[in-house]
């Protein structure tokens, strides 16, 4: 019983934090250290951010559509889908290639205590910073720009920086606004999440047991719920009060885990 009421915790912290540039993962290894929970190769963490991920594909489904039926008739929709392929490589061939290193490796909870605090001081950085703005519109981004975001992106395999944060830093740092860099950070979401889920799950399903799959499950559905209400309303809330307050709460995150950490190990 203990176990399912955690898993579905950790699920609406999932969903919480996913799409904010919070890191979602940090959270959810510093919260299970702390409630003495470890899942199997620490898949749980990985495979219930499909639950997030079905949630943003619901929300923007209109749009996603209305992508897809232009994609033969209009050059500026098979830009878009190439550019977000474009910045999902990177990630894709640097995260096959160093699963076992990031996992094995970097999922730690004093390393995520320390990328927590220095991801905030980054984002009060940029935050306060007077970038010139020169892209208004995430699907319309230059090609050579997806890339860099791309790459960028890959500093989210470390746990704690954030894949949404390193991802809008990085379209902020490139010239976009602040609305436009949210909202690409979801579409990148998209296939990096995606593809994250199927090779865990490729990696690691015959070591699933019922019980897994079960607080899997109870994970994916609470995660599902918490990230609706997220990514409808982040991209008003940051369009009005930028990533300040998103930034306090890393470094004080960070810093009560490093806390609890000494005290209680």
């Amino acid at each position: 019983m203990h176990d399912l009421l955690v898993a579905a915790v950790l699920g609406v912290v999932e969903g919480l934090t996913e799409f904010l540039p919070v890191s979602s993962t940090g959270h959810l290894l510093l919260l299970g250290h702390f409630l003495g929970f470890e899942s199997k190769g620490k898949s749980f963490e990985i495979l219930v951010q499909l639950g997030a991920i079905l949630a943003i594909l619901l929300v923007y489904f209109r749009r996603l559509l209305d992508i897809a039926l232009r994609l033969r008739t209009d050059p500026s929709a098979r830009r878009f889908v190439i550019g977000v392929l474009i910045a999902f490589l990177p990630a894709a061939v640097i995260g096959a290639l160093a699963h076992g290193f990031i996992k094995g490796v970097l999922f730690n909870p004093f390393l995520v205590c320390c990328t927590l605090i220095a991801g905030g001081l980054v984002l009060l950085v940029v935050d306060e910073l007077e970038l010139e703005v020169r892209h208004h519109d995430a699907t319309n981004f230059p090609l050579p720009m997806y890339l860099k975001i791309g790459f960028i992106q890959c500093l989210a395999m470390v746990p704690g920086v954030s894949r949404s944060g390193s991802t809008i830093v990085g379209a902020m740092l490139l010239g976009a606004d602040k609305r436009a860099a949210a909202e690409f950070s979801f579409f990148l979401a998209m296939p990096t999440m995606a593809g994250a889920f199927a090779y865990d799950l490729l990696k690691n399903y015959k070591e699933l047991t019922t019980n897994d799959l079960t607080l899997i499950t109870i994970g994916f559905v609470t995660a599902f719920i918490s990230a609706l209400i997220v990514v409808r309303s982040f991209l008003d809330f940051v369009s009005k009060r930028g990533f300040t307050p998103f930034a306090w709460w890393r470094i004080i995150v960070g810093s009560a885990g490093l806390a609890g950490l000494w005290v209680f190990g």
